[in-house]
């Protein structure tokens, strides 16, 4: 698949209402789904060595509207993954505490460790996302020079410098923004009430949400194009078939895994004496 049809650099314009979220790719579902256990295979021997090689994390981005598919996405994608290995953490409302420090404050602490593969189901976006949509940050704890008309531009620059400065750090972030249409969420709100085993997703807050969507679409178009960078990239992944956001989005992680390269330490000379040692001994032993 071209991946570059879907990756935002900064180099080119995401223009968020001629984005196509019906895409498959000009594949079957059956193609998709073989695809995608091809893909998890892989995955599960790269991050093998990645984590053996405990040099390089990987921090995985996920951010999309209610229903877009996200913890499916999690749960599918990374099935043939090494638990020991990864790292999950669902960021929700902030708490009191979380309230009496910087936005970034709580993610600091749930970095990836390297070898190891982080996956956040929302993340710092929410501040310029749902933040911006209801104006948060001004019923925050926040002195009034931090509250003037630049203060969305000055999140975006905060955003790409710290990004930036996880690069840096031996942590590689890859954003993905699961792309629905208004129409597929209102079915998939629709068979959430009428499924009774469904029925613990939907919130009645999910429908006021809802009649944010525009103010949503245009938060999501800024802060991609505001915050898209080569050493960051966003994702925009085509979600109203999620076998097909399933598929696009192990093929980017495969890929980026490759990027990475990892291999298994290796062994020096008197290291290789020692296991030759060990091997005699228990040889003996049999």
């Amino acid at each position: 698949m071209n991946l570059n049809a879907y990756r935002y650099t900064g180099k080119k314009v995401f223009d968020i209402h001629d984005f196509d979220t019906s895409q498959n790719g000009g594949l079957s579902k059956e193609q998709g789904q073989a695809m995608l256990r091809e893909n998890v295979e892989m995955m599960a021997e790269l991050q093998d060595k990645f984590y053996a090689q405990d040099r390089e994390a990987l921090l995985l981005i996920f951010q999309a509207m209610d229903s877009a598919g996200k913890d499916g996405a999690v749960k599918h994608v990374m099935s043939g993954l090494n638990p020991q290995g990864v790292q999950v953490y669902s960021f929700k409302q902030p708490s009191s505490e979380e309230l009496d420090h910087d936005y970034l404050w709580r993610i600091n602490r749930c970095l990836p460790q390297r070898g190891n593969i982080g996956i956040f189901n929302r993340s710092y976006y929410e501040e310029v996302l749902v933040g911006r949509v209801h104006n948060l940050p001004y019923s925050q704890k926040l002195p009034a020079r931090c509250l003037d008309d630049h203060l969305w531009e000055r999140r975006y620059r905060q955003i790409r410098d710290y990004e930036r400065y996880l690069s840096e750090n031996g942590i590689t972030v890859v954003k993905f923004f699961l792309h629905i249409s208004k129409a597929e969420q209102c079915q998939r709100f629709l068979e959430r009430i009428d499924t009774p085993s469904k029925n613990w997703k939907f919130s009645a807050s999910d429908i006021a949400e809802r009649a944010h969507w525009e103010d949503y679409m245009e938060a999501y178009e800024k802060a991609i194009n505001a915050t898209a960078s080569k050493d960051a990239p966003w994702y925009v992944i085509p979600s109203d078939k999620k076998w097909f956001s399933r598929l696009l989005i192990s093929q980017i992680v495969t890929e980026h895994l490759k990027k990475l390269d990892p291999q298994y330490p290796a062994v020096s000379d008197a290291q290789k004496q020692a296991l030759a040692a060990c091997r005699q001994q228990l040889t003996n032993e049999t």
